[in-house]
């Protein structure tokens, strides 16, 4: 799950981390109190207007100004809250502004990249530092990696004082400003551990002219296994962010991620689903999805999850691929039926059924008058999928 840049700030604040502060706003009728908010509890004269999405490269789409007085950034809230913003990871359709942080500008002398997440290689967190922060870190790992710095932290001992000082070292911080470096990626693995995060970046983290240490920008992403520990970020998802059609998913118990696609995919268990899509592709396909309908799967589930893959205009074919094991082949051939029946479906359908009473949902489904391609083995069924999809 994500949150906004505001609603991670908060929580750095929380965990005594110095953050650029302000207020966030959804309507122009609070821009004018918004900035006179900031200029009076921060004592700014000159502000940053900045989109809530949840999308990097806002900076670059036009989503971030700096404005030197208070009429620019009047100016600036009325351009950017309402936009439609286009960055590299919200693809070319953009995302809708619905929320602006005002927030007050300070004078940069440095600025460092900062981030933890886990190395699912090594099984350990990884704190990750680079003293080539702002909007081109993503340049930086490409064709600089050793300006990244990297702790791996020892599962059970947290972040170790000795760490903590190598990283503030590796960004050539010293006296003061080192010791609050210490103290902030102290504070902040404390907050990736206790909130179940899986990445909590930095970027840019600043000195600012007057020596002090200060979060500029802030993400913050969590474990969506762990959510129900955390009530209080819970109560911070935004929908309006999310893919609705994930949203109605998440409402029935479906696994569901929309890719870019043509080929629907409809499969129980991860790794089977992740398996079915790199088969489409290996035949020359790309699949539209990722749907996991799990081990409990019954007629209303595969209802449901047709809803969703043909949500997508782009789904130009079907493949159910289904492994019987806790779930039996039967039933999910009585939900495919009563699904093709109800639903009117306007896309081939293949289907493929392995495991328990696999035969027996054959036999069903060869005698039900529906409109199906049978499949006998996973890799008839993608390539007869991926040859539906282009025909």
């Amino acid at each position: 799950m994500k949150i906004h840049e505001y609603q991670a700030k908060g929580l750095l604040k929380d965990h005594g981390i110095p953050v650029q502060d302000g207020v966030t706003i959804d309507s122009l009728d609070d821009a004018e109190d918004a900035v006179d908010q900031v200029a009076k509890e921060f004592s700014a004269n000159r502000f940053v207007i900045k989109a809530q999405i949840h999308a990097g490269g806002r900076g670059k789409g036009g989503g971030v100004k700096f404005s030197l007085d208070r009429e620019s950034a009047l100016e600036n809230i009325k351009t950017i809250l309402g936009m439609n913003l286009v960055t590299h990871q919200t693809g070319p359709e953009g995302r809708r502004v619905k929320k602006v942080m005002v927030a007050q500008a300070l004078d940069i002398a440095k600025e460092f990249y900062v981030a933890i997440t886990l190395d699912r290689a090594k099984g350990m967190d990884v704190f990750m530092v680079s003293s080539e922060g702002g909007m081109e870190i993503e340049e930086v790992a490409k064709t600089s990696p050793e300006k990244i710095v990297k702790e791996w932290i020892v599962p059970g001992f947290g972040l170790r004082p000795f760490q903590a000082r190598n990283l503030a070292m590796a960004l050539g911080l010293n006296g003061d400003t080192a010791k609050q470096a210490v103290k902030m990626f102290t504070a902040l693995y404390k907050l990736f551990q206790t909130r179940n995060c899986s990445i909590v970046e930095i970027n840019p983290l600043v000195v600012t002219e007057q020596g002090d240490l200060v979060a500029l920008d802030c993400k913050i992403n969590f474990d969506s296994n762990a959510l129900y520990l955390h009530p209080d970020v819970i109560a911070m998802r935004d929908l309006d962010e999310e893919d609705p059609a994930e949203v109605e998913a998440g409402k029935f118990d479906l696994n569901y991620i929309r890719l870019d696609g043509n080929v629907g995919c409809m499969v129980n268990g991860a790794g089977l689903a992740m398996a079915t899509m790199d088969i489409i592709k290996q035949r020359g396909g790309s699949p539209a999805n990722f749907l996991d309908v799990g081990g409990g799967a019954n007629v209303e589930t595969v209802k449901n999850g047709f809803r969703i893959i043909l949500s997508d205009p782009n789904v130009k074919a079907v493949l159910v691929n289904i492994f019987g094991g806790i779930v039996r082949c039967d039933r999910i051939a009585n939900g495919i039926i009563e699904a093709l029946k109800e639903l009117d479906l306007n896309v081939p359908v293949v289907v493929r059924l392995a495991g328990t009473n696999a035969e027996m949902a054959k036999e069903i489904l060869a005698n039900a008058d529906v409109d199906l391609i049978s499949a006998d083995s996973f890799e008839d069924a993608a390539n007869k999928v991926v040859e539906a999809a282009g025909a």
